[in-house]
């Protein structure tokens, strides 16, 4: 597997994939988090895919991304990060919405639970749940980043 780091409107981003696809998008917030020791920079261009679609997103050019991802989780994460990929772009919904989704209306903390720990964020986009009153909840980027992702979906902000 290969990484690298990139600059973005919203901070640094750490990428790290291998020819099958994207397995982690993480935000970089105080030196973390740190490639595994296993892995290897992305001297060869894998990444270079990843980081056009993500300068594409940025600028409001791109509204759905094509990276193949390979996230890896329990069976019940995967299912919350698949029902993820089909929030609309500029829409939000409810843990609990998210929930009813994946036939799991019960599992609404569990659903919080794997989107908390979605290891491909803005392409897995996680910052698309809410609360169920409307409110930004939670969010590994912070809230503020949320915001600003959520407003450049909506039209209201522009990151580029």
């Amino acid at each position: 597997m290969v990484h690298r780091t990139i600059d973005s409107p919203i901070g640094p981003l750490m990428l790290a994939g291998d020819t099958r696809g994207l397995r982690v998008l993480a935000f970089v917030q105080d030196g973390c988090p740190e490639p595994d020791e296993a892995w290897s920079p992305d001297t060869g261009g894998v990444l270079d895919p990843v980081r056009r679609e993500l300068d594409a997103y940025f600028a409001g050019r791109l509204t759905r991304f094509s990276t193949p991802v390979t996230p890896a989780g329990t069976s019940f994460q995967r299912r919350v990060w698949h029902e993820l990929q089909a929030i609309p772009y500029g829409q939000t919904v409810s843990y609990g919405e998210l929930a009813l989704r994946i036939d799991a209306p019960t599992a609404v903390r569990a659903v919080g639970a794997a989107n908390g720990a979605n290891p491909i964020a803005i392409i897995i986009p996680c910052h698309r749940v809410i609360g169920a009153n409307g409110s930004l909840t939670g969010f590994g980027g912070g809230l503020p980043t949320k915001r600003a992702l959520l407003d450049l979906e909506q039209g209201t902000r522009r990151l580029l």
